[in-house]
């Protein structure tokens, strides 16, 4: 038995778990001189110094812990999220995959666009571009500003704030629910489900991590199988009628599909979205002369989104495999063999972006990767751009003076694939 295939082996695996991974690392660093260590602290307070030497080192890198390929150029990554020979399978293979494998996770992952392709892919997108316009998108726009306005008015009285818990957690929350056409109290759920949610796709997780997001998935199919029949009978100006009443060619969304979708649009739409305003905050706080530069230009604010999202991309990564043996950087790709393309490396490639490691607003040719490219390219970017937007000019506006809190420091989210913070507490004048 290989030392990999002891995850395979149920009995006694929490015990040996960390070890086996300690090992793997270890193996992994002492094969090509790099290695990416899922428990560490370092790698999780500031990836980018690990993922710049295994870009220059060994740029296609096997993962131990992955049983996978890391990729890390920013041609290479862009080329694969556009290449047929690829498949969004994620079927997973890690030293952890007996715990998601078979669970209404992965299920769910493998049967929605996230896990799809062409050209099943390319018909439930069709349907879902039906409903997902920037006709919907777009009337938004005073609503998020209303919302944000709210919650920066609770906060002005008391001249602190923690970003997340105060802004960027809720925002999202109540601008997807808004979107959907549910009822406001229902939304601390759409919090506790889609955290439940991005928990599972961390490089190390616990088998609890998944049997929490098992929970969530059963749970938002309950939740919204009584609102999706009440659309068919009485049509609203919501997103839910919108995708109830998606026809292409004949063809509309099924039963599945339409919950499968619902939980994307939650789960990317809140997680992505309150890591992107979060790490984006945090960036121009850590980089004054751009926040300055922000707060007396208002009209950079299109630039300086496109740059934080560069800068700090809250997706680390995704995954695809390959679906027939090719070369890349060097190395033989089999078929079969797990991909997981690095966003953040790719982000932060001197081949493709001047002074990659430096935060500039004012930074032109931003082609970052952040939102995939290619047929997966994220549906839900242009109300993330649009949230962010609306957050930077609105805080700025009041609070040009705003910092760090000196007394409080900011907390990092324990997860390595999704990059974001648990706390940034901050003093507003």
């Amino acid at each position: 038995m290989k030392l990999s295939d002891l995850a395979l082996v149920p009995m006694r695996w929490q015990a040996v778990r960390t070890p086996l991974i300690r090992l793997l690392v270890m193996r992994e660093r002492a094969r090509s001189g790099v290695a990416l260590d899922p428990f560490s602290p370092a790698l999780r307070a500031d990836p980018y110094p690990v993922l710049r030497a295994i870009r220059e080192q060994d740029p296609v890198h096997w993962m131990e812990t992955a049983r996978g390929w890391l990729v890390t150029r920013y041609d290479d990554v862009s080329g694969l999220l556009r290449d047929p020979r690829i498949s969004a399978d994620r079927t997973p293979m890690s030293v952890d995959a007996s715990w998601r494998r078979g669970s209404e996770i992965q299920r769910w992952l493998e049967s929605s666009l996230l896990g799809l392709d062409p050209p099943e892919h390319t018909r439930l997108r069709k349907l879902v571009n039906r409903a997902f316009t920037p006709r919907v998108v777009e009337p938004m726009r005073d609503r998020i500003a209303e919302i944000t306005d709210e919650l920066l008015d609770a906060r002005a009285a008391d001249g602190r704030m923690d970003v997340i818990a105060d802004l960027a957690e809720p925002l999202p929350v109540r601008v997807i629910a808004d979107l959907l056409g549910v009822p406001r109290e229902d939304q601390p759920l759409f919090a506790r489900w889609s955290s439940a949610l991005g928990a599972a796709f961390d490089i190390a997780f616990e088998k609890a991590t998944i049997d929490a997001a098992d929970r969530a998935v059963r749970e938002m199919r309950a939740y919204f199988r009584p609102l999706l029949d009440a659309r068919r009978r009485e049509p609203r100006e919501d997103l839910l009628t919108a995708l109830v009443q998606a026809e292409e060619e004949g063809d509309t969304l099924s039963e599945d599909e339409l919950y499968s979708f619902c939980i994307i649009l939650l789960a990317a739409g809140h997680e992505t979205t309150m890591n992107f305003i979060g790490n984006g905050v945090l960036a121009l706080l850590e980089h004054r002369e751009q926040l300055d530069r922000l707060s007396a230009r208002p009209e950079l604010v299109d630039g300086a989104v496109e740059e934080v999202l560069r800068y700090d991309a809250p997706p680390q990564a995704t995954t695809r495999r390959a679906v027939e043996a090719f070369e890349l950087g060097g190395k033989r790709i089999r078929a079969g063999d797990l991909l997981v393309l690095s966003i953040a490396a790719a982000n932060r490639d001197p081949a493709r972006f001047d002074h990659p490691d430096e935060l500039d607003i004012t930074r032109t040719d931003n082609r970052h990767l952040t939102f995939a490219l290619g047929p997966h390219f994220c549906v839900g970017a242009p109300l993330a751009r649009l949230e962010g937007s609306i957050v930077f000019t609105r805080l700025l506006q009041r609070w040009p003076d705003i910092r760090l809190d000196p007394d409080r420091p900011h907390e990092r989210r324990a997860t390595g694939t999704v990059r974001g913070l648990r706390s940034l507490p901050v003093r507003l004048t």
